[in-house]
């Protein structure tokens, strides 16, 4: 609230139309709004010893509190809920009022239009006149890990990895029987049999030379000489991973993968390096994107960076780094800055000609879970640098 010059931040929404932001505010066991739901956080300075220091008082309009998590501030039988909320304000009297609407992000516009309505219609020209966009407040909120969870992340990035390397074997791949909807519904079930949930059903192509040109399907049997790829996400204890790696399916004879393959996984590596290299505290999503792609057009990388945040939601809160289709700044989204104790799902491709396939291309897609800190950006669970090997 301090770093985006917020007073008091009203949080408002009702049952099943919940504010993005809001079950990441009340506790895990809360799965929905009540009725109408509002929380306030308001800024309150603190004088004497600590001059310009500010704790944050935090009430529910509710009967009852939270906890020590929230006080309750509504009194049901002696005042009505919205007349409640605006003696809150009256009293606190704040100069700039933070509320969930944004025309860019969709985790800073959770108040509804007749919310909204009923705000403005509480609070009067004066304060109404006080209101402001809290989109990067909800942002930051949502963005922010901490330390707690940073201590399990890296074992939840490790569930996910751990269910890619079953799923690229023999114990689950048949070369010439198994198809890759088959290895996506074996994922689907071991998520479910793990007591989890996918925040996005699996994925899994392949990519094949055949009659002289490059096979790229989304669908269809896992041969010998495939090169396979899937995109896998999990969701535990709140947090949510993203996933893409990749295997070889031994032709007959073979031991490894050919080297083209192996070294075009090397390539990917190095996007990855490079990218992650341009994160800077206070730069832009789209100030990294720019200055990565020129940096791996001027090694002859065919690159391509479409990275997200992740954290509470799998695209998660953050600034938007290029997108699939879109590989130029992305006004708004790409405009947001990077802020320490982040997590990114680092998700780029490269392309590259391999001869042993007639010189055509192939595609090396990674997606791989990190995290950004004062120490710089760091796999939370490693990276891929080895093809996945199905014998």
């Amino acid at each position: 609230m301090k770093r985006e010059n917020i007073d008091m931040w009203i949080v408002i929404c009702r049952e099943y139309n919940e504010d993005p932001v809001f079950l990441t505010l009340v506790p895990s066991n809360w799965f929905a709004a009540r009725r109408n739901s509002i929380l306030v956080f308001a800024a309150i300075p603190i004088d004497g010893k600590s001059p310009g220091v500010e704790r944050v008082e935090r009430l529910i309009l509710s009967r009852r509190g939270i906890g020590d998590l929230y006080k309750a501030a509504w009194t049901s039988d002696k005042i009505d809920q919205w007349q409640c909320l605006a003696e809150i304000v009256f009293q606190h009297n704040p100069k700039r009022i933070g509320i969930n609407e944004s025309d860019v992000f969709a985790f800073g516009d959770g108040l509804s239009a007749s919310l909204k309505k009923k705000l403005v219609e509480t609070l009067g020209p004066k304060y109404t006149a006080r209101l402001t966009s809290a989109q990067n407040l909800a942002l930051g909120w949502l963005e922010k890990r901490i330390p707690q969870e940073m201590e399990i992340y890296p074992q939840i990035v490790s569930i996910a990895h751990g269910i890619i390397k079953e799923a690229f074997s023999n114990d689950v791949i048949k070369p010439g029987i198994t198809s890759t909807s088959d290895v996506e519904w074996w994922m689907r079930e071991k998520i479910s049999s793990l007591g989890l949930k996918p925040w996005f059903h699996p994925s899994v192509d392949l990519q094949r030379k055949e009659k002289g040109e490059t096979r790229y399907d989304r669908e269809g049997i896992s041969n010998r000489g495939d090169l396979l790829h899937c995109d896998i996400g999990i969701t535990y204890l709140r947090l949510n991973t993203d996933s893409q790696e990749m295997a070889y399916v031994l032709r007959e004879g073979e031991t490894d993968a050919p080297i083209e393959l192996k070294k075009a996984l090397i390539l990917g590596n190095r996007l990855q390096d490079i990218f992650t290299g341009e994160f800077k505290v206070g730069r832009t999503g789209n100030e990294v994107l720019l200055s990565t792609l020129a940096k791996a057009r001027a090694e002859g990388l065919n690159a391509q960076v479409y990275t997200h945040p992740v954290g509470f939601h799998g695209h998660g809160a953050g600034p938007t780094i290029g997108l699939w289709d879109q590989q130029w700044a992305i006004p708004g989204q790409g405009d947001y800055p990077l802020f320490y104790d982040t997590c990114y799902a680092v998700e780029l491709n490269i392309r590259t000609n391999i001869s042993d396939w007639d010189n055509q291309e192939v595609r090396i897609a990674l997606e791989e879970d990190a995290a950004f800190s004062e120490k710089g950006v760091y796999y939370l669970d490693g990276r891929q640098t080895t093809l996945y090997i199905i014998k």
